[in-house]
């Protein structure tokens, strides 16, 4: 089932990257917005798909039907405020007692039940929940579909979009300011590297080995810690050939699941492997998967963890 869900997450991080975004505010026009109004209700929103949703007051039910809107909602103080989640969250611990309302399939009769005064969808799902979603739309449930981000700016204009619609506003800049400044210290120490390192990111095992290439975040991540990701020569997120990995011969490699017991030193173990550097110098490691994709507050403690990986000296003072 994770790895189910790992390969229909990665087509949907895929499709999410085909869409057009012209409906969209830029963030320069979203941040003028917001520090025109800030908070005041009523408010009227526009989503990521174009729909627009007016809210009397700030929201006292809300449902998340992505683990990522779950992580801001919590770290926005909501608690209190969220009375359905996702059947897959994983954190904070106290998503795991919320409602459930489903995981690639949603209850919609379950969520429309529950009366909540606004649903946060994703952009990342429209393509195989549209239906759904309009049947929220139709039985009068406020459905706001969040951005689908794709690096660092955007996941803060979407943290500042739902502490907005939630009332939150003061509570988003301080979570984004927060994460600005680890941003600031992380790379601040990895820029005194001399040596640029290369790196081979790996998300699902054999047969079919998925690394991300550029316009992902992971690659926004490398960037961002001074390392070279040696697929970035291709786009989006692909399969690759144990031999190319081989060919190219990368100083880190970075495992980003953990459905296989043990596969850091499976990945050491494999037939021809042992000449790539990243083996010889034991430099196989295996980072959080949902710290290092989910476009949330905790994309920071996945940025240190790459770069700790990755240049572990940087870190040692």
């Amino acid at each position: 089932m994770k790895k189910l869900w790992l390969i229909i997450g990665m087509t949907l991080l895929i499709l999410g990257g085909c869409n057009e975004q012209e409906t969209l505010p830029t963030e320069k026009e979203s941040s003028q917005e917001i520090g025109n109004s800030e908070t005041a209700f009523p408010l009227t929103l526009t989503d990521a798909v174009g729909q627009e949703i007016t809210l009397e007051e700030a929201p006292t039910s809300i449902i998340s039907m992505i683990p990522s809107n779950t992580e801001i909602l919590f770290a926005l103080g909501l608690d209190d405020e969220i009375i359905g989640v996702n059947d897959y969250e994983s954190y904070p611990k106290e998503a795991l007692e919320k409602e459930k309302i489903g995981g690639m399939e949603y209850n919609i009769e379950k969520i429309i039940s529950l009366s909540p005064d606004i649903v946060f969808a994703h952009e990342s799902i429209v393509s195989m929940a549209e239906s759904g979603l309009q049947q929220l739309r139709d039985a009068g449930v406020k459905v706001y579909v969040v951005q689908d981000a794709k690096d660092f700016n955007l996941t803060y204009t979407t943290i500042e979009q739902i502490g907005r619609a939630t009332g939150k506003y003061e509570e988003s800049q301080a979570v984004i300011e927060d994460m600005k400044a680890k941003v600031d210290e992380i790379q601040e120490k990895v820029a005194k590297v001399e040596t640029k390192k290369t790196v081979f990111v790996e998300t699902s095992d054999v047969p079919e080995i998925y690394t991300p290439g550029n316009g992902t975040f992971m690659q926004e991540i490398l960037t961002m810690v001074n390392a070279e990701n040696i697929m970035a020569d291709q786009d989006g997120w692909f399969q690759v050939n144990p031999e190319e990995i081989v060919s190219r011969n990368p100083d880190v490699m970075l495992i980003t699941y953990d459905y296989v017991e043990g596969i850091v030193e499976k990945v050491k173990q494999r037939d021809g492997f042992d000449t790539v550097t990243a083996i010889q110098n034991d430099e196989v490691v295996q980072v959080d998967e949902d710290a290092t994709s989910r476009p949330g507050p905790r994309l920071v403690e996945g940025l240190e963890e790459v770069a700790k990986a990755i240049y572990p000296e940087a870190f040692s003072e």
